[in-house]
C-alpha cells in the first residue's frame, strides 16, 4: 500500500503553456487517436459522444494490459463541455479495488488562448479525500510514472514537436 503522509488531499492545479491553438489542445485531450500518442498511451473514449452526461473511459494500452492493468483504467461522466475551452468530468481510477473505492474525483481542463500562437492549458483535479489517487496523479508512487506533470509535458512535446517524450 502506498503511504501518503503529508499529502494535500484537496485540489491540485497544473498548468503548461503550449505553442499551438486551442483546437489542437482540445483534440489532443479528447480524440482517442491523439490520446494514444502521449502520457501512458491510453485510448480515451466518450460515449455516445462528447456531451454532458456522456460516459468517459480511458483504456490501457496493450503493454499496460500485459503488465496486469485492466482494460478500462479510468472512468467517469462528462459534467460540462465548452469546445475548445473547457471540459469538466468525473474521473475514477479502476486499477485496484482499493483505489476504485476512493470514488470519483473531478477533473477540469481549461484552455486559454494567450495570443501569439500560445495557449495555456490548466488542469484542475479536485481530489477530495482520495489519498491513493492524489499520490498517483502527483507522480509520487515509485515506478508508476510522473502523474499529471508528465502527461501535460508530453502533450506539450507532442503538439510542439510532433514527438512524444517516450519516442
Amino acid at each position: 500500500m502506498a503511504t501518503t503522509t503529508g499529502v494535500d488531499l484537496t485540489t491540485k492545479v497544473y498548468q503548461v503553456f503550449i505553442k499551438t491553438t486551442p483546437e489542437a489542445i482540445w483534440e489532443a485531450i479528447t480524440n482517442p487517436d491523439w490520446t494514444e500518442k502521449y502520457g501512458y498511451a491510453g485510448r480515451t473514449e466518450y460515449s455516445p459522444d462528447l456531451r454532458v452526461g456522456a460516459t468517459f473511459r480511458n483504456l490501457a494500452s496493450p503493454e499496460f494490459q500485459q503488465a496486469g492493468m485492466p482494460e478500462v483504467v479510468v472512468d467517469g461522466t462528462v459534467l460540462e463541455v465548452d469546445r475548445p475551452r473547457r471540459l469538466v468530468q468525473t474521473w475514477r481510477f479502476l486499477w485496484s479495488d482499493e483505489i476504485k473505492a476512493e470514488g470519483p474525483t473531478t477533473l477540469t481542463y481549461e484552455i486559454a488562448d494567450q495570443g501569439n500562437g500560445i495557449c495555456k492549458l490548466t488542469l484542475t483535479h479536485e481530489l477530495g479525500d482520495a489519498p491513493l489517487t492524489t499520490a498517483q496523479v502527483n507522480g509520487e508512487i515509485e515506478g508508476a510514472g510522473g502523474g499529471w506533470p508528465y502527461v501535460l509535458s508530453d502533450i506539450k512535446s507532442l503538439l510542439e514537436t510532433g514527438k512524444a517524450l517516450h519516442v
